[in-house]
């Protein structure tokens, strides 16, 4: 029997897997990046077989579709394909959110 790793309520899909790594698809990469702001040494600490307890609301936050470009609705039994994201919403993505993506524009800006 595996471990449990105990979280609160409301864990929000940023404190899950950070927003920057939304343009990796392949899972051993995103698990790389489990909790690391909010429990950094978890991804080290972890083991196959260990499991997550939570309280109500885990996962709230943005959407992460991340299945292969794969929306399932299990309520109707629908799927839907997306296509990729144009470059300029992978930068948002890769800044870890329009705040940080902001920042960085205008940082660059003012260096010139």
């Amino acid at each position: 029997m595996g471990k449990a790793w105990k979280f609160g309520d409301n864990v929000d899909t940023d404190a899950i897997i950070p927003g920057k790594y939304l343009v990796i698809s392949d899972g051993d990469e995103l698990a790389k990046h489990i909790f690391e702001n909010v429990r950094g040494d978890l991804r080290e600490k972890i083991k196959r077989g260990d499991f997550i307890v939570a309280g109500r609301n885990f996962g709230c936050g943005s959407s992460r579709e991340h299945d292969k470009g794969l929306i399932i609705n299990l309520t109707k039994n629908e799927s839907y394909r997306i296509k990729e994201f144009p470059e300029f919403l992978k930068e948002i993505i890769r800044c870890g959110g329009l705040i940080e993506f902001g920042k960085k524009i205008y940082k660059g800006s003012n260096s010139r």
